[in-house]
């Protein structure tokens, strides 16, 4: 099977000839650059939580770690022509133990932390790893670690929420549905995706035409006085609303959305929690020689991969990438090179993914995924930027709230 599958013949020649001039690269640096070892940590932070609505979704024990592994492989390939080793850990921890997790792993001379948790938790664990250390963030979406909260020693390869919900809004767009039936849970997170919503809706023109809040009650979400109490309620929930062309649901707790595409009381497509969602990758997507990558992910794990387990291997990829290309394993060095304009790396996306050096955000394509197919890819044709079409989705530079970057 080819690994080059979606590739144009023009990307498929550059695509060779970029990998020739790396290897090259590599070449020429062998004989000058000091054999290095680099040790990084991956530390997932697990909370408890009710069982998912459908046991597809049920979490793998390594999710993330799978995808850190798979990188190791990766970063090993291109280091062993220069003598450069790459070792990781990987911790899974409750949010208690956390900190001393970080401790331990400081202590043993690690400066390199992934960290796999919710916004509270990645910025306590940044703060804790201090200046010298380089922390990327492979797990919360949330707006404030990449403005208010930000901090110079934290990357995000994680999508940010108005990333995603941006995406969304130029399929929107695209499509003509220009009226939103925005539906959202009760929970602090549903509100911050909501607002997300909101916001991507009045960026891009956007009308929500009508807002409603679907109450979490609680209670057994795979028993009868779970789902099927949703099933009952969200028909009638959903009735004389105002005339609009899509529903968008804001469920980051997972309560109702996955119940919205058959349940609705006037037939209309469904995006965001349900339906069409923003995600960083899925286990279906085949595109820009993605094959490869998932073949060697699934002889690696004998699964299929997670969101979690991409982000992870983009995180130790962005190691890999800047140790080698930077002849260093100096933080300072590595975050400087990261976050210039030399940086560039291949994430089976049909372009490369740079930082963005105002708030330290990968700047990455999003794919629109239906539950079985890449439906579409945004940013959507015909949204400009002056310095790159990804800076169309996310908090641009002039909106950053972010000092920490100065």
């Amino acid at each position: 099977m080819s690994a080059n599958r979606g590739w144009t013949r023009e990307e498929s020649v550059e695509r060779i000839l970029r990998m020739l001039a790396a290897g090259l690269f590599v070449l020429l640096a062998a004989g000058a650059a000091s054999a290095l070892d680099i040790r990084s940590a991956v530390i997932r932070v697990d909370y408890p939580q009710l069982a998912p609505i459908s046991r597809f979704d049920l979490k793998p024990e390594d999710m993330g770690f799978a995808g850190a592994m798979l990188a190791v492989e990766d970063n090993a390939t291109t280091g062993q022509f220069l003598g450069h080793t790459f070792a990781t850990e990987t911790v899974a921890v409750p949010p208690e133990e956390a900190e001393a997790a970080l401790d331990r792993l400081t202590a043993e001379g690690i400066r390199i932390f992934v960290i796999l948790a919710n916004a509270e938790d990645t910025l306590r664990l940044a703060d804790r790893a201090g200046p010298d250390a380089l922390v990327i963030n492979a797990g919360s979406p949330a707006e404030s670690l990449r403005e208010d909260q930000c901090r110079a020693n934290l990357l995000h390869v994680a999508p940010s929420q108005a990333m995603l919900a941006d995406a969304v809004a130029q399929f929107s767009v695209w499509k003509g549905w220009k009226r939103w039936f925005l539906v959202h849970g009760s929970n602090p997170a549903d509100q911050d995706v909501a607002e997300a919503y909101r916001q991507a809706a009045r960026k891009f023109g956007l009308t929500v035409a009508e807002e409603r809040e679907f109450e979490d009650t609680g209670g057994s979400r795979r028993s009868d006085s779970g789902h099927v109490l949703v099933q009952q309620r969200l028909p009638v929930f959903m009735q004389e609303a105002e005339e609009h062309d899509v529903v968008v649901a804001a469920d980051a707790s997972d309560v109702f959305a996955p119940y919205l595409p058959f349940h609705l009381w006037s037939p209309r497509p469904v995006m965001g929690s349900a339906g069409l969602r923003p995600v960083s990758f899925h286990a279906s997507h085949e595109a820009w020689g993605a094959t490869q990558f998932q073949t060697r992910f699934e002889k690696l794990t004998g699964r299929y991969v997670r969101e979690e387990d991409y982000q992870a291997w983009l995180a130790l990829r962005v190691v890999g990438e800047t140790v080698t290309r930077a002849a260093s394993d100096d933080i300072a060095t590595l975050r400087a090179y990261a976050l210039g304009d030399a940086f560039e790396l291949a994430a089976f996306k049909g372009q490369k993914v740079t930082f963005r050096p105002w708030n330290g955000q990968l700047r990455q394509p999003i794919l629109l995924f239906d539950g079985r197919i890449t439906v579409s890819v945004s940013p959507q044709d015909g949204f400009l930027h002056q310095t790159s079409p990804l800076d169309t989705m996310g908090r641009d530079q002039p909106e950053t709230a972010c000092t920490a970057f100065d």
